[in-house]
């Protein structure tokens, strides 16, 4: 038999979205990397090389959803028109990431997790900031903001938005989340300084 030999990147990749196949389909906990092994035909050694534990190749599968979003959310705004406001309003609705990863990010939500569980956020907000700052920018240009800080106000309402809705952080109650929803159309108005009602449309959309 001929031995396959494969490139570093293509191995690790095709290593994360078995795992991430797995992860989805018979849950994180009941997944081994033997698991993994065994369907790839690979050695203990090999997939070791890349990842020294199963949490570790977690931390791979949250990064590779997080991407894939990413790559989602850029080639919805590259296909988008209209105005800055409109394309928020429609790319609002495109990024989560809980859509065909839930079990995955379920395993995020149980106690223990918590420090995973942040750095999918954290992620999630690195990626995610500098596509609604191209907007911001975009939306000055066309007077409809006039922050001089597009970047850190993406920053900062993402950070701000996923802290406080996720309950996989802290218990919120339900009370918190609706009392937060309500307030949170003025706050980024206040933010971007955006006319007042511009962003009724998170409060429609819920």
């Amino acid at each position: 038999m001929v031995r396959i030999v494969k490139k570093a990147t293509e191995r690790r990749s095709e290593i994360v979205k078995t795992a991430r196949h797995l992860f989805q389909t018979k849950e994180y906990d009941k997944t081994t990397m033997q698991d993994v092994m065994d369907i790839l035909g690979i050695a203990k050694g090999t997939i070791y090389h890349y990842f020294k534990s199963k949490e570790e190749l977690l931390e791979a599968v949250i990064e590779n959803i997080v991407d894939e979003n990413i790559e989602h959310m850029q080639l919805v705004i590259s296909e988008m028109k209209g105005n800055a406001l409109e394309k928020i309003s429609i790319l609002i609705g495109t990024g989560s990431i809980a859509e065909n990863n839930d079990k995955v990010l379920d395993h995020l939500h149980q106690p223990g997790n918590t420090g995973m569980h942040t750095r999918l956020l954290a992620v999630a907000l690195i990626k995610q900031a500098p596509l609604y700052a191209e907007l911001i920018r975009q939306g000055r240009e066309e007077g409809i903001f006039q922050t001089d800080a597009p970047l850190e106000c993406a920053e900062f309402i993402i950070s701000a938005i996923q802290f406080l809705t996720d309950a996989g952080i802290y218990p919120w109650t339900q009370e918190d989340l609706v009392r937060r929803a309500r307030a949170f159309p003025g706050l980024i108005e206040a933010q971007l300084k955006a006319a007042p009602g511009s962003f009724q449309f998170m409060l429609d959309q819920n």
